[in-house]
């Protein structure tokens, strides 16, 4: 029978050696602009230059955000946009790398070793501290006899600069027209057909079944040429079919359905977000956002959440070909209910606006 000898924690302990040697710092090679003073100077330049460049992204977002215009196009957004975040991408990247560099090139490049000491630092340790900083502040050329005021200058002037490119659009947005009874009207009018979105194609009475949804914008709409995104943003509609004996009426709203098949505005009354989840069995409307639950039944209701009034209803009917249409536009104003309390207009709402125009 043979057996494998190994050594127990115990002998391995006493093989341990009791100290071992300090192997010391590794040979410190100087940088090329520790010792070249043309690399020096270029690494000065090349940080500079660097701040430069978030200068000058500072500068592309401020001007792009008040040249561009954004038209109601997705590809303008979309070019708006991506201007001012390349700008602000090189406002803050260039900070961020010009610091990097002028670290890595031109600090102390020294290695240091800190000896274990109790928690609290003795008193000429916080002073050894206060003096790093110094040296620090010496070797990095903001202060002392080796000064670089072209770092220091285009630091402070990338610093200062850097922060418009986030603060002048927010800035420029607070002086928007706050007359919010140009969100009292939509486009819709009496006659409008109610088309499948983003289609655009009409919808049959008899294309809606019990049960069903349909997301719905103006007939129209997808003909615009400017303001087409704004127009939907207001107008858009949900399309549902009850069974009728379901449908409780609201009074003075007997006629703005058609044999259970009701109209109510997407918008969400809370903050407008777009209520978009349909319940088949409790007939209830659900806001993803913040979880305002309506009562398609009983003239969309709030019957959960923080929103304060019903969801606008869209009066509609059947023509003489058996396409859904508005009666009218909406009777009330869409959207958040905070609207209420700023400006708006007295002229109220009509509920037989022909005239064709958007407002």
């Amino acid at each position: 029978m043979s057996t494998t000898e190994n050594p127990t924690s115990h002998e391995s302990a006493d093989n341990a050696p009791e100290s071992f040697q300090d192997p010391g710092l590794p040979y410190h090679r100087p940088r090329r602009a520790d010792v070249d003073p043309k690399a020096d100077k270029k690494a000065e330049r090349q940080v500079a230059a660097l701040f430069g460049l978030s200068i000058l992204g500072t500068i592309i977002a401020i001007v792009s955000y008040m040249t561009l215009k954004m038209d109601g196009q997705i590809e303008s957004i979309r070019f708006t946009n991506m201007a001012i975040g390349f700008g602000i991408f090189l406002a803050m990247i260039g900070i961020g790398l010009g610091a990097i560099h002028w670290a890595k090139t031109l600090m102390r490049d020294h290695e240091m070793v800190e000896e274990r000491h109790e928690l609290r630092s003795s008193d000429e340790a916080r002073e050894g501290a206060i003096q790093n900083l110094k040296d620090g502040a010496e070797d990095s050329g903001i202060g002392g006899v080796k000064r670089r005021p072209l770092l220091v200058g285009s630091l402070v002037t990338a610093m200062l600069a850097a922060p418009l490119a986030l603060l002048w659009p927010q800035i420029g947005n607070m002086g928007a027209n706050w007359n919010t009874g140009e969100f009292a009207h939509t486009m819709w009018r009496k006659g409008m057909r109610l088309t499948r979105d983003p289609e655009g194609t009409p919808i049959k009475a008899s294309d809606v079944t019990i049960g069903s949804a349909f997301h719905v914008i103006p007939e129209g709409l997808n003909d615009l040429e400017h303001g087409k995104l704004e127009e939907k943003a207001k107008a858009v509609v949900l399309l549902l079919r009850l069974d009728p004996r379901d449908l409780n009426l609201q009074p003075g709203r007997e006629d703005w359905s058609f044999d259970g098949i009701i109209a109510f505005s997407k918008i969400c009354t809370h903050v407008g977000c777009p209520v978009a989840l349909y319940e088949q069995q409790t007939h209830h409307l659900l806001c993803p956002c913040h979880q305002s639950t309506f009562d398609v039944a009983n003239g969309a209701k709030v019957v959960f959440g923080p929103a304060k009034r019903p969801l606008p209803q869209l009066p509609i009917a059947v023509d003489d070909e058996g396409y859904i249409v508005a009666q009218s536009d909406f009777h009330e104003p869409i959207g958040p209910s905070y609207w209420s309390r700023l400006k708006h207009t007295s002229d109220g709402l009509s509920s037989d606006e022909t005239d064709g125009s958007s407002h």
